[in-house]
């Protein structure tokens, strides 16, 4: 056990052996969970943007931007044929 002092602000100084042990840094946001015995002190997790890199699955693979402006000029095209058949 680890025994730390609220101030008379209620800011608290958590032990480096705790901050170590949880990989708490400056600026890292604590959750406060009220239970029967007391209060858990529940570190939030936050992730980087790499970090989902690669969670959800590809739809399609990556045609690169040479084929997509060939599709796309394509595509204008045939719009453009239709409004030329209609007159």
């Amino acid at each position: 056990m680890v025994r730390a002092r609220l101030t008379s602000k209620g800011q608290i100084t958590v032990p480096v052996e705790i901050r170590r042990r949880y990989g708490l840094e400056t600026g890292t946001e604590v959750d406060f969970v009220a239970e029967a015995a007391g209060a858990r002190l529940i570190p939030v997790k936050r992730r980087k943007l790499l970090d989902l890199y690669g969670a959800l699955p590809v739809a399609k693979r990556d045609v690169g931007i040479q084929n997509m402006r060939r599709i796309a000029g394509r595509k204008r095209g045939e719009e453009l044929a239709r409004k030329v058949r209609r007159g």
